[in-house]
Parts: structure tokens; C-alpha cells; sequence
């Protein structure tokens, strides 16, 4: 069997493939991902376009993560969330083409070292909010809040993106599996993990929304964490540290922190509800903050690109198959092997996913009937 026939393989209806984009130029790669610009040539509409290698999501166990995260995409669209547009595969890698932010990630403008104003970080906590509330509705866990993953358009508004270990939980489902980035993983994902427990919900990303704000709003984070971290330590950090909030900050933004940072998940602010009862939000339109009439505090400089430059140069010099040179290598190799079968191919036809019935819509998807969307891109870490 040849590779392209990777089960049901990213195969479209619509036959949009790789050769309907014009690379641009790379922007950003995670541990088995990249990312570049593209522009697609009909439209002339730009686009993000994150591309996994085959071998390598096989090599790291990552095919499953793969197929969740399109499986979650394709079923979401919202106004502060990354709109997933079209996913495909060739022979070497799998694609998904998503909306285009231009802004950058919190992450990239912290360490620009960026002092963002409590009224700036107020309207990132509230489109969050709505965010959260959204994703909550469709029985979605992130897992991977930070500031890494909140993406500024170029009027400065934020967007929740990366979606590779989320997951969904149904009928009073719990997760159970020790997932996410440390510092920014709620106490009871460590509990769960260490005694068995009940497991986790949806309270999580609030916890994460928290400790995003504070290090936002402080340049570094509540609790002093590190992936070096054993479980059992962290357990007995949140039992014993208490957090050290700045006294310039307003006492009712210190009080909803301290909601969001509450141990117990049971007493935590974990739903929209929640957050339009706290005073620090008690003049807030919400309508207008999901119409993203509500004025960004802090609006990227928008003649300047909001991403590492490396990204650039490793792709044109040091990746061995860089993806402008990918349609003049694959005609090269279909040539030559054209007659053999393919040992990836063979390896992807023997991975099982549960859901068979949903594949072919969610492996291959082409967002025909969304809107013009708000520009995504995550530039760090996927």
C-alpha cells in the first residue's frame, strides 16, 4: 500500500492538495510541527498552514493526537477560537490550513518584555471567558492554556489556539490523564494522577486561565514550577505556598484571581455565570466584547512581524526537505517508486481510530460554509 492511502486519508471531495497554495514563508515549528503563510491562489486569501511530518507523528505516537485535534476543529468555529479551514496529506506530511493572525502569542510579547496594563490583560480575560464558556458548550477540555496558545489579532483581540491534547468529556465523563504544560496545570490533573481519584472536568482551564493572567499581568507566574517537578512536590506546593499577589493590582482583580486560583475545584470560578458575578467584571458589556467592539488595551505594531526570524532561515537552510522544494521532490520520488508499496503507508492503514463512521468528514475538511473568521495563527508552539 502506498502512503497516500493513510485510513481514509485526508482524502477531499473538493480535491484541494498542496499545490493550491503558494508558500509564503515559515513562521514558527513545534515538537512535530511547523508552521508557514501561505496564500491560496484562487482566492488570493492568506491562510496558516501547520503541516506534520508522517514518519514523525509515527515515530512519537502522535497519530492519535493528530486525528483528535481534527476531529475537535472541525466541529467548532467561534469568535476567539482558531477556525479550522481545510486539512489534506501528500506523501510526507498531513496539513491543516487555519486562519491567519498577524499579532502574535502573549508568550512572543512578554518576552518583548511587554508590560501589558490591567485594563489590556481585562479584555484578554474576558474574550477568554467567552472562549471557555464556548468550549465548555461543546464538552471540550483544552488542557494547554498559557500564553503560548492566546493569539493576538492585528486589533489586538485574542484567540485561543492548539488543540492537540484536548480532549471531550460527555455525560458527566471526568478525564483522567496527566496532560498539559506543569506550571500551568490545575492541582487536581496531579491529584488524579498520584491517587486514582474522580478525575478531572472542565475546571482546569480556568485554573490555567488564571495563572495565565497573573503572569501576564506580573511577568512571571503564582507558583514556581518547572517541568522538573515531581507530581508528589507540586501536591505539597499547592497545599502549603500561598500566592503572592501585587499590591498595586485592584483588590476586586486580586478577588477574581483568587477565585480562578482556588485549589479545590469544587469552590473554583469555572463558567461564564461564574465570572459576570465578580465585581472586577460587574461593568463589562459582554455582547461587545464577543462583537469585539471593546477597545484592546495593547494592538500589535502592525509593520512588523510578531514571530521568531529564525524560523525563516532554518526552513530555506538547514531543513533537509523544505516544503518550496516539496512538489519538484515528490514528482521525483513517485517516479521512482511508483511500482513499490510503502512500509508508512502500510504502518498508517494498521493504526486504529475508534471512530471509523466520522473519518473521512473529519480527516478531510473543507469549511465551505463559514464566514469570513477572525485571523489565527499559532506561531510557537505547534
Amino acid at each position: 500500500m502506498h502512503i497516500n492511502n493513510w485510513p481514509p486519508s485526508f482524502l477531499s471531495f473538493f480535491a484541494v492538495n498542496f499545490d493550491h497554495f503558494q508558500i509564503l514563508r515559515a513562521i514558527g515549528k513545534g515538537s512535530f510541527g511547523k508552521v508557514c503563510i501561505v496564500q491560496k491562489r484562487d482566492t488570493e486569501k492568506m491562510y496558516a498552514m501547520k503541516y506534520m511530518n508522517k514518519q514523525q507523528c509515527i515515530e512519537r505516537d502522535e497519530v492519535r493526537n493528530v486525528f483528535r485535534e481534527l476531529e475537535i476543529l472541525q466541529d467548532i468555529e467561534h469568535v476567539f477560537l482558531v477556525n479550522l479551514w481545510y486539512s489534506f496529506q501528500d506523501e510526507e506530511d498531513m496539513f491543516m490550513v487555519v486562519d491567519l493572525l498577524l499579532g502574535g502569542d502573549l508568550r512572543y510579547h512578554l518576552q518583548q518584555n511587554v508590560q501589558f496594563t490591567e485594563e489590556a490583560v481585562k479584555v484578554y480575560l474576558c474574550e477568554m471567558t467567552l472562549a471557555l464558556d464556548y468550549l465548555q458548550s461543546q464538552h471540550i477540555i483544552h488542557r494547554d492554556i498559557k500564553p503560548d496558545n492566546i493569539l493576538l489579532d492585528e486589533q489586538g483581540h485574542a484567540h485561543l489556539t492548539d488543540f492537540n491534547i484536548a480532549t471531550i468529556i460527555k455525560d458527566g465523563e471526568r478525564a483522567t490523564a496527566l496532560a498539559g504544560t506543569k506550571p500551568y496545570m490545575a492541582p487536581e490533573i496531579f491529584q488524579s494522577f498520584v491517587s486514582g481519584g474522580t478525575g478531572y472536568a472542565f475546571e482546569v482551564d480556568w485554573w490555567s486561565l488564571g495563572v495565565t493572567i497573573f503572569e501576564v499581568l506580573r511577568g512571571w507566574r503564582p507558583y514556581d514550577i518547572h517541568a522538573s517537578n515531581s507530581v508528589e512536590s507540586l501536591l505539597q506546593l499547592f497545599s502549603t505556598v500561598s500566592v503572592q499577589y501585587c499590591s498595586s493590582w485592584h483588590k476586586d482583580l486580586v478577588s477574581l484571581l483568587r477565585k480562578l486560583l482556588t485549589v479545590n475545584p469544587e469552590h473554583r470560578f469555572s463558567s461564564l455565570a461564574h465570572m459576570q458575578t465578580a465585581p472586577y467584571l460587574s461593568d463589562v458589556n459582554w455582547d461587545a466584547v464577543y462583537e469585539k467592539k471593546t477597545e484592546a488595551g495593547f494592538v500589535p505594531n502592525k509593520g512588523r512581524l510578531h514571530c521568531d526570524p529564525t524560523f525563516e532561515l532554518e526552513e530555506m537552510i538547514l531543513e533537509s526537505r523544505p516544503l518550496h522544494k516539496k512538489k519538484k521532490r515528490l514528482a521525483k520520488n513517485r517516479s521512482r517508486d511508483n511500482s513499490k508499496d510503502s512500509h508508512i503507508g502500510s504502518h498508517l492503514q494498521e493504526f486504529s481510530w475508534p471512530r471509523h463512521a466520522s473519518l473521512r468528514t473529519y480527516v478531510t475538511f473543507t469549511a465551505s460554509e463559514r464566514g469570513s473568521g477572525s485571523v489565527l495563527l499559532n506561531v510557537s508552539s505547534w
